[in-house]
C-alpha cells in the first residue's frame, strides 16, 4: 500500500507541475501580447482616440475638406501632439485633378507642413499615362514626402495584369522623381491582391478602429487609423496617421 500511495502522490506532484507549467505559459502569453499592444488616448480636441506609443501625426485629405486653413492646422496643438504633416489628393485616372489640391498644395507649403501628393489608380485606365498626368500636376521639391499610389479597386482586371500595370506606375514615377513612391491601400486589399510582389515599396496602410497595429504581414511606414478625425481649420472630418518611426527618421524619408 505504500508503494501505491508514493506512486499517487508522485503522479498528483506531476499533475500540479503540468498545471503550473501550462498556468506560467499562458501568463508568459498575455503579457507578451499585452507588451506588443499600442495604447490609445482620447484627444477630445482631436475627436478621436490617438495611439500615443507614436510621435509623428498626421492628416490625409481631399476634395471632401476642401480649401483648408493651414495656419490653424499648422497651430493646433493638445497635449503636445500636432499634425505634422498632411498627404493630399492630387489625381485620379489620367484626366482628373482634384478640386482643391492646386490652392491645398501651395497653401500647406506657404504654412510649413509637410506635405505629400497621392494618385487615385483606376484600373481601367492605361498607367502610362495615369503616371505621366500624376507628373504633369505635381511638383515635388525638397522636403516633401515621396510620392502615393492610392490602390483601392481591382475592376475587372485579372489580378497578374493588375500587378504589372502597378508597377509600371510605380517605376514611372520613381524614374521621374528619383524617389521610391509609396503604396497606400488597406490591409486586406494588399493581402489579396498585391504580397510580397510590392513589399519592397514603402507601405500606407489603412485599418480603422484597429486596438493594437494594423494587421499586416510585413513593414509599414504609415497607418490609417481613423477617419473621423478633427483638426482645426478643417470643417470636415478627417483622416489621422501616423508614421512608424521617429521624428529623425521621418526627416530621412523625405525629398532630399
Amino acid at each position: 500500500m505504500a508503494r501505491k500511495k508514493r506512486k499517487s502522490d508522485y503522479n498528483h506532484i506531476k499533475l500540479l507541475a503540468a498545471v503550473f507549467f501550462i498556468a506560467l505559459l499562458i501568463f508568459a502569453v498575455l503579457k507578451w501580447t499585452q507588451s506588443r499592444k499600442v495604447k490609445f488616448h482620447r484627444f477630445d480636441g482631436f475627436g478621436i482616440d490617438l495611439p500615443t506609443a507614436f510621435h509623428v501625426h498626421g492628416i490625409d485629405v481631399s476634395r471632401y475638406q476642401k480649401r483648408i486653413a493651414w495656419d490653424q492646422v499648422k497651430d493646433m496643438s493638445i497635449k503636445d501632439i500636432r499634425i505634422n504633416f498632411a498627404f493630399i489628393k492630387a489625381t485620379e485616372g489620367s484626366t482628373l485633378t482634384d478640386k482643391y489640391f492646386k490652392y491645398n498644395w501651395a497653401t500647406a507649403s506657404k504654412k510649413q507642413v509637410v506635405r505629400g501628393a497621392y494618385h487615385f489608380y483606376t484600373p481601367n485606365t492605361d498607367p502610362k499615362d495615369q503616371a505621366a498626368y500624376f507628373i504633369s500636376k505635381v511638383k515635388l521639391l525638397p522636403g516633401d514626402l515621396p510620392p502615393v499610389l492610392d490602390v483601392e479597386v481591382i475592376g475587372n482586371a485579372k489580378p497578374a495584369v493588375f500587378k504589372n500595370n502597378l508597377k509600371i506606375w510605380l517605376k514611372q514615377v520613381e524614374t521621374f522623381y528619383k524617389v521610391r513612391p509609396i503604396i497606400y491601400t488597406n490591409a486586406d486589399f494588399y493581402t489579396k491582391y498585391l504580397g510580397n510582389a510590392f513589399d519592397e515599396y514603402p507601405l500606407w496602410v489603412a485599418h480603422y478602429y484597429e486596438r493594437n497595429k494594423p494587421r499586416i504581414d510585413r513593414e509599414w511606414t504609415f497607418w490609417q487609423h481613423s477617419d473621423k478625425g478633427n483638426v482645426n481649420g478643417i470643417k470636415a472630418r478627417v483622416d489621422f496617421n501616423v508614421f512608424n518611426g521617429d521624428s529623425v527618421a521621418f526627416q530621412n524619408l523625405l525629398i532630399p
